[in-house]
């Protein structure tokens, strides 16, 4: 494989950090740390959404096989690991919050792993990893504490902060639950329909994201390429932080359902009270409506034009009246 040129270097104070940031608008989008350890040279090369100018700055640097440059800018790639004589492929999804359509995204990144090298190709901001870029850039001592162990180490460190980002999204969906919860036993059902939607949309989307990571987490810990034994329990970790992530979201998923059931049977309580009130209603005016009906006729009735007939009409109607509002609170109807 033919070593990657030194580009325009800018070096730390202690000449082992390197970085290389194109500055021309058409330059490829290629940022470089370096280090040397122990006699071993390792560099990570970063390149956030890649274009068609930085595949070719790949292929002039690197030779990977052309199916893995489709799957870098594939957007329906699903996560895997592809081993080959001279690097891995690595493909990850990773849940990342987009502003555009207001919900949960997955956010692939694809990573080579070679004996001297880790290039990282997301394609789109990732916090975590950005931030662990910076540091390597930034700070000597951290460089020193990372590439010291070589790339199976960094990708270990990479994935693990990106996986371990997952675990404020969901504390915050679990926020979310708890607050939704107390909305309906204070009588908020009809307000918080909508919210419980997002949130069941919200926890559906991280599953999609999380479920066929889990395997490839798998094929990722037991890979011996670039990955020695004494950094299997690190691998390991990885895969535990996942079931855990997994855990929650089944139990979020259970919540929200029964959250769902519950907030439906307040709402249909409430209709059936309201429904119970107006047919007690309708079952009282019955008989006065029969009563003034018959009185009311245009034939002859007893007491027709008298006073006195009127007066006691009305009686009977209060009286019924009276006696069906007496007979349902009996029942417990009203």
């Amino acid at each position: 494989m033919p070593n990657l040129p030194k580009p325009r270097l800018r070096r730390t104070a202690r000449s082992r950090g390197v970085v290389a940031r194109p500055q021309e608008p058409e330059a490829p989008n290629v940022e470089v740390v370096e280090d040397v350890a122990d006699g071993r040279r390792l560099r990570w090369i970063n390149i956030e959404q890649p274009r068609q100018i930085d595949r070719s700055w790949l292929e002039e640097h690197f030779d990977f096989h052309p199916l893995d440059y489709e799957d870098v800018y594939s957007r329906n790639q699903r996560p895997k690991v592809d081993v080959y004589d001279d690097y891995m492929f690595v493909v990850l999804h990773f849940p990342a919050y987009d502003k555009q359509i207001g919900r949960l995204n997955a956010a692939e990144l694809d990573v080579f792993v070679g004996p001297d090298y880790v290039v990282t190709l997301p394609n789109q901001p990732i916090p975590s990893l950005e931030y662990l870029f910076e540091r390597c850039r930034t700070r000597a001592d951290v460089r020193e504490q990372l590439f010291v162990k070589g790339p199976g180490y960094l990708l270990y460190k990479i994935v693990d902060d990106c996986v371990d980002a997952s675990f404020p999204m969901l504390r915050k969906m679990g926020n979310k639950l708890e607050h939704l919860e107390e909305d309906i036993l204070e009588g908020r059902s009809a307000e918080i329909v909508r919210d419980l939607s997002n949130v069941k949309q919200e926890i559906i989307n991280f599953r999609k994201i999380v479920r066929p990571q889990r395997p490839a987490l798998r094929d990722l810990e037991r890979t011996r390429r670039y990955v020695p034994e004494d950094l299997e329990i690190y691998f390991d970790d990885i895969i535990d932080a996942s079931e855990r992530i997994w855990d929650m979201l089944e139990n979020f998923k259970e919540v929200v359902e029964a959250l769902e059931d519950t907030n439906e049977s307040v709402l249909s309580h409430r209709l059936n009270d309201v429904l119970r009130i107006l047919t007690a209603f309708s079952v009282i005016m019955l008989p006065l409506t029969l009563i003034a009906s018959v009185f009311g006729m245009n034939t002859g009735v007893p007491g027709e034009q008298s006073l006195a007939a009127f007066w006691v009409v009305l009686a009977v109607m209060i009286v019924v009246l009276v006696g069906m509002l007496a007979l349902f609170r009996k029942r417990g109807w009203l």
